[in-house]
């Protein structure tokens, strides 16, 4: 099979834009392809704002990528000229044998991190906008922060282009087939051939993976922006960092300072399952009322009137770890998705682990915790 292209990509989001960018970047031959044009608000990586964080209370193996992918920010920032990121530090609040706290001291205690055990009057004084109840404690991480989804998936793709990556927007990839000598990548526009296929399509990764889609789930999730109801400086990212707070075993919420004069608010999971091309944009109001009950008693200032809202999507695995690696059949093929909602800040990161798998077929840094074949193994 003929390949005018060493690398194609199937999806040009976080993941699918960091690859092309890491791939372009190594001289690479890369085409890349997405059914709308990115940054939009049909998929993941939008919303405004992300949380990126140090002390991962999901696994310790998430520190060392996250402690790079924060170099890469940078280091893109600069490139660009763009604003990526702001340090904010964070704070993640719950029951002492909570998940959230649990994990999050496992991960910044293994990697030897900065951090602070907070009892509810230290978290008060630290955070004077929260008031968290008796059975709550924190830990305080200075290394958090907030990213720009918009700006930096823009600015991943205008370095990806300007080193020599070819992107096709509004050209959706329909199907692909790989042989021994390469791939066939078919699209709403053309037929392809390249050396080796990239899936970061997101939420429409399982209809291209029909293989691992029974493993895989699509989540609807509401985003909010309150205006605060009283002394909205309390909010400002000098005084307010980012947040994670375990309101009840294994139910999360999370915010961000007050930008641009709001401050956003949301659920983590919980979400309706949905089909990517038929999801639920409105947001109702018994979805507002529901999130205003569960942080007013810990963020009453925030209960102001609401400003705006939106709806992202999740792409879940069953362990809600993510997926890449190369294709359980097809070696030629590298799985790059199902990030569970909380990918993004990882995505420089993961496009160098990507562009070495699509390269060479391995990479030194251990991704065994995200190999797409333990999803293959539990189907079967």
């Amino acid at each position: 099979m003929a390949s005018s292209h060493e690398v194609a990509i199937a999806g040009l989001g976080a993941m699918g834009s960091a690859a092309a960018r890491a791939l372009a970047r190594r001289g690479v031959r890369v085409v890349g392809f997405d059914r709308f044009s990115p940054p939009h608000r049909l998929g993941s990586s939008h919303g405004r704002s992300r949380i990126i964080r140090e002390a991962y209370f999901e696994h310790p193996a998430y520190v060392p990528l996250v402690q790079h992918a924060w170099r890469l920010w940078e280091e893109l920032e600069r490139e660009s000229g763009e604003r990526l990121l702001i340090r904010t530090g964070g704070l993640m609040v719950g029951p002492p044998e909570g998940a959230l706290v649990r994990g999050a001291l496992a991960s910044a205690e293994a990697h030897g991190l900065p951090h602070e055990r907070l009892d509810p009057l230290a978290i008060s004084r630290r955070v004077p906008a929260m008031r968290p109840d008796g059975g709550l404690v924190g830990v305080w991480e200075p290394n958090a922060g907030v990213l720009f989804p918009e700006a930096g998936v823009a600015a991943t793709l205008a370095s990806a282009r300007a080193h020599g990556a070819a992107l096709h927007l509004d050209e959706p990839v329909v199907s692909w087939q790989a042989g021994e000598q390469g791939v066939e990548v078919r699209t709403a526009r053309a037929t392809y051939h390249a050396g080796r296929l990239v899936l970061a399509s997101g939420a429409w990764l399982p209809a291209l993976l029909p293989d691992l889609a029974a493993s895989l789930t699509v989540e609807r999730m509401a985003l909010f922006w309150f205006e605060p109801r009283v002394d909205p400086e309390a909010f400002d990212p000098g005084r307010f960092p980012i947040f994670i707070l375990e309101h009840a075993q294994g139910r999360y919420i999370y915010g961000f300072p007050r930008l641009d004069g709001l401050v956003k608010l949301a659920r983590h999971h919980e979400g309706e399952p949905t089909d990517p091309d038929r999801v639920r944009r409105e947001v109702s109001p018994a979805e507002e009322a529901s999130l205003r009950a569960t942080f007013r008693p810990f963020l009453p200032a925030a209960d102001g009137p609401l400003r705006e809202r939106a709806v992202c999507l999740y792409t879940n695995t069953p362990d809600e770890h993510f997926v890449v690696g190369a294709h359980p059949r097809h070696p030629r093929v590298t799985v790059v998705s199902a990030c569970s909602g909380h990918g993004f800040k990882f995505a420089p990161a993961i496009g160098e682990i990507v562009a070495d798998l699509a390269t060479t077929g391995t990479t030194g840094w251990d991704v065994g915790l995200f190999s797409p074949a333990r999803l293959a193994g539990a189907r079967r």
